[in-house]
């Protein structure tokens, strides 16, 4: 998603996708700049230029205007991974592009990340569920990838590739909140040969 940081002129009448593309834009950059508590339905129309019943119209409510946003995103991050995994077959190249998505998606545009990583409301069942769901996703893909060449049980391929998503979730996030003192493509380079020097203990199988 393009975030934008200017009001928008009120009275366009807009086509309701393009119109729900404005409201999450001006949604998202509320909620990334003051978290969802602090965040007010006034500011987010405000934003985006509209009137507050043009914005209860697409969304009844702030929490469902998150959760919208909430779930771009986290599905943002799965295609990521999926091309990421399909990018090739040298499973050392799929380790690497994997942690590239991870970099990839931290350091996007918008800081969207912070909606699925470092939201504040990860004790609501709603959206804790959403982000584990998406961490889940992202595991069982790679896990898929470590059974069939590896010949691992369910479990212990799980497992692994959760392993894996967390290592790549928290390098990424630390890389960004440090202020990349170093060059991404280093960073990528750096967590993703620990990760592979790990997963490639486990002899392939075919």
């Amino acid at each position: 998603m393009t975030a934008t940081s200017d009001a928008r002129p009120r009275g366009t009448r807009l086509p309701r996708l393009a119109r729900r593309k404005q409201l999450l834009g001006a949604a998202q950059e509320v909620f990334v700049a003051q978290g969802y508590h602090a965040a007010a339905m006034d500011e987010i129309a405000e934003r985006a230029g509209v009137s507050k019943p043009v914005l209860y119209q697409h969304f009844p409510g702030k929490l469902e205007l998150y959760l919208a946003l909430l779930d771009e995103h986290a599905d943002e991050l799965v295609r990521q991974v999926r091309a990421a995994l399909a990018s090739t077959t040298e499973n050392k190249q799929r380790v690497a592009a994997t942690f590239g998505a991870f970099f990839d998606f931290v350091s996007g545009e918008g800081e969207a990340f912070r909606l699925v990583f470092e939201s504040d409301l990860r004790n609501v069942p709603a959206v804790r569920a959403r982000v584990e769901r998406t961490l889940r996703e992202c595991a069982e893909m790679i896990s898929q990838v470590i059974q069939e060449d590896t010949g691992a049980s369910s479990e212990d391929a799980h497992l692994l590739g959760m392993g894996l998503v967390g290592m790549a979730e928290v390098s990424a996030r630390y890389w960004l909140s440090s202020g990349r003192a170093i060059p991404k493509a280093k960073a990528e380079q750096l967590t993703a040969r620990l990760a592979w020097r790990g997963i490639s203990g486990f002899p392939r199988t075919n």
